[in-house]
């Protein structure tokens, strides 16, 4: 059968390969902070999201507790989605500056997100074992983005999971090469660029700041569309 980015959609939403993780989501939902009170969680995995022709792919670590996996949607609902899709915005990926809920009206051009584990993790620390359960999903995505040339790792747990995925398609890089923000590499037909996560513990340390973001997605949106 011919795979489809609808086909990994649909088995991500369905997907029940890790026992912790429905645990935790479903608690999650259960449980929510006093600002959430009442609302209705999504508690299920979460596929990527964006334009099926993007020459840019941005993929994190996993969803939020109660951010993608309360609202549906990968980086919505939360303060990391804040600083994503500002950025995307300004570098002309997205339609408007905020991602707050599922139909919120957010599309994006050219651009593509994901995360390596699908389902929102425990102190966002999936083990071995559930990454590699997930990373079939980002090996089809990526090589069903035909048009992808960049890719965006936001943080070092997205760019090693790149790199796993990247070398199930034929694309080995020895010796591994060491994430930082804003290193670059040439990985199989991808270059791959380097940005600190932008989690609360970064952002509101000022490890990453609003000028370093955009700077980083320049550089891959420069590289991706120089192998176009």
């Amino acid at each position: 059968m011919t795979d489809s980015l609808k086909a990994v959609h649909d088995e991500v939403v369905a997907c029940a390969r890790c026992p912790r993780l429905a645990s935790w989501r479903n608690e999650a939902a259960h449980e929510p902070p006093a600002r959430y009170a009442g609302q209705r969680y999504w508690a299920k995995p979460l596929p990527g999201f964006g334009d099926p022709n993007a020459r840019l792919v941005v993929v994190g670590l996993a969803p939020a507790a109660h951010g993608g996996n309360r609202t549906g949607r990968i980086f919505t609902g939360d303060r990391s989605g804040d600083w994503l899709f500002r950025a995307l915005h300004k570098a002309g990926y997205a339609n408007q500056p905020t991602s707050v809920a599922s139909d919120d009206g957010l599309k994006l051009k050219d651009c593509y997100v994901c995360a390596i584990v699908r389902c929102a993790p425990p102190a966002n620390k999936p083990t071995p074992e559930e990454r590699d359960n997930c990373i079939g999903y980002t090996v089809r995505e990526l090589r069903l983005l035909r048009r992808a040339r960049a890719i965006l790792a936001l943080g070092s747990y997205a760019w090693d999971g790149v790199l796993r995925a990247a070398s199930e398609l034929g694309a080995h890089v020895k010796p591994k090469p060491r994430f930082g923000h804003g290193a670059t590499v040439e990985v199989g037909k991808w270059t791959l660029v380097g940005s600190y996560h932008p989690s609360q513990q970064n952002t509101f340390t000022g490890t990453l700041t609003e000028r370093m973001f955009d700077e980083a997605i320049a550089k891959a949106r420069a590289a991706s569309r120089r192998h176009a």
